[in-house]
C-alpha cells in the first residue's frame, strides 16, 4: 500500500505484527519505521533499548528464535532488519530469470523458512518484525505473501512531479501553513526540474521555512529561498523568461548564472528538457491533447503541463526542432571542448526572436 494509505491504517488499526518496508523512497521508509515503532513501542526510552536491529538478514532458525521470545522488560519483542535481501528478485545459475521454489530434498534452512513464513501468518502477539529494503520487493516471493498475509506492506516509490500534490498537501497540513497561487506554482515547476525528486530535501527546508517565517501563506519568495542550493532549479526563472518569450531577461539570467559559477552542461541540460517538452506539448496540442491532459503525456503536474501548453503556443514547431538539435550538438561540443556559454546564448537568441 501507498505512503498515506499506509499511515492511515497504522492510526485507526494499530499496529501489524510483520511489516515489509520496502521502495526507492527513503523518506517514506524512515518515517513509516518510527511510526511503527512508536505504536509498538509507545515509550521512547523503551522504543531505543528493546528493538534489535539488523543490518543484514539473520538466518531464518535465529530469527524464529527471536520471535518465539518472551519479552521480559517490554511488551513486545520488536526485531528491525534493514537491508533485508529476502525479497529481492530470486534470479537462476545464469542470473537472467526467476526460479520456482525448489521442490527438491529440503534441508534445515529450508525447512526452517518453511516454518518462519507460516509463523509469519500467525505471529505471538508478543513480538513484531520489521523488514526494510531500498529495493522494489518482487511480489511473487513466498515470504513477500507471508507477511502481506499476516502483516503490512508499504510501498515506498519516489514521487514524481505530477503525484507531488499529496504529499505537498499532507506536509503543509502538518505544518499548518499554505502556499499562494505563485507560490505553489513555483514550487510544482521546481520540483519537475529536481532528478530525482528528494523528499527529504523538501520536508527539512519546508520545516526550516516554517521555522523562520511567522506568516501562514508562504509566497514564491520564500519557495525561491527554499530552492536556491538546488543546482538544477537556479536556471528555472531563465525558463520562464524563455515560455514568455523575454531574450533580454532569459540572456540577463544566464549571464548571472555563468558569473555564479552554475556548471554549464547542467544549464544546457536544463534548457533542452524545457525545448522539449514545449515542442512535445506543440504536437500533442496539434493532436488535440490540451490544459491539464498534457499532464500525464509530458509526465509533468497538470497544472504545469496546462502552464507550458499556453507557452507552447508562441513558438514555432520547426523552431523548437531546430533548436533541440542544436542544443543536442552544443552538448557534445561542450563535452569535446569545442564550445562555450555562447552555444547557450545562440539558441535562448533563437528562441525568443520575435
Amino acid at each position: 500500500m501507498k505512503y498515506g494509505e499506509f499511515m492511515a491504517a497504522l492510526r485507526l488499526k494499530g499496529p501489524k505484527p510483520v511489516y515489509l518496508l520496502a521502495g526507492e523512497e527513503p523518506y517514506y521508509i524512515q518515517r513509516a519505521e518510527a511510526a511503527v515503532l512508536a505504536a509498538v513501542l509507545p515509550e521512547a526510552a523503551t522504543r531505543r533499548e528493546f528493538t534489535q536491529v539488523f543490518e543484514s538478514d539473520p538466518s531464518p532458525a535465529d530469527l524464529i528464535g527471536l520471535i518465539e521470545t518472551a519479552p521480559f522488560f517490554a511488551e513486545k519483542n520488536v526485531v528491525l532488519i534493514r537491508g533485508t535481501k529476502m525479497f529481492n528478485e530470486k534470479k537462476s545459475a545464469a542470473g537472467s530469470e526467476p526460479t520456482k521454489e525448489k521442490k527438491a530434498k529440503k534441508g534445515p534452512q529450508e525447512r526452517a523458512m518453511e516454518r518462519l513464513l507460516t509463523l509469519f501468518t500467525a505471529m505471538p502477539e508478543t513480538s513484531c518484525v520489521i523488514f526494510e529494503s531500498g529495493a522494489k520487493p518482487d511480489k511473487r516471493r513466498k515470504i513477500y505473501k507471508a507477511v502481506e498475509k499476516g502483516g503490512a506492506v508499504l510501498d515506498a516509490e519516489p514521487e514524481r512531479a505530477w503525484t507531488i500534490d499529496e504529499w505537498l498537501r499532507g506536509k503543509l497540513s502538518e505544518l499548518g501553513r499554505q502556499l499562494d497561487r505563485e507560490a505553489k506554482a513555483y514550487f510544482l515547476a521546481a520540483v519537475g526540474m529536481m532528478q530525482p525528486i528528494s523528499l527529504g530535501f523538501l520536508d527539512q527546508e519546508l520545516e526550516k521555512l516554517a521555522l523562520y517565517t511567522p506568516e501562514k501563506v508562504f509566497t514564491r519568495s520564500d519557495m525561491e529561498r527554499v530552492f536556491a542550493s538546488v543546482p538544477e532549479v537556479s536556471g528555472f526563472s531563465m525558463l520562464d523568461a524563455i515560455s514568455a518569450r523575454d531574450g533580454r531577461k532569459a540572456l540577463t539570467i544566464l549571464e548571472r548564472q555563468l558569473r555564479e559559477g552554475v556548471f554549464l552542461p547542467l544549464i544546457l541540460a536544463g534548457l533542452a528538457r524545457h525545448v522539449r517538452q514545449l515542442w512535445q506539448a506543440k504536437t500533442l496540442m496539434a493532436r488535440g491533447v490540451r490544459g491539464k491532459a498534457l499532464g500525464a503525456p509530458l509526465e509533468l503536474n497538470p497544472y504545469i503541463a496546462e502552464k507550458l501548453g499556453k507557452a507552447a503556443e508562441a513558438f514555432d514547431e520547426a523552431v523548437l526542432h531546430r533548436v533541440f538539435l542544436k542544443l543536442a550538438d552544443a552538448d557534445y561540443r561542450l563535452k569535446s571542448g569545442g564550445g562555450g556559454p555562447e552555444l547557450l546564448e545562440e539558441a535562448v537568441i533563437a528562441l525568443c526572436r520575435p
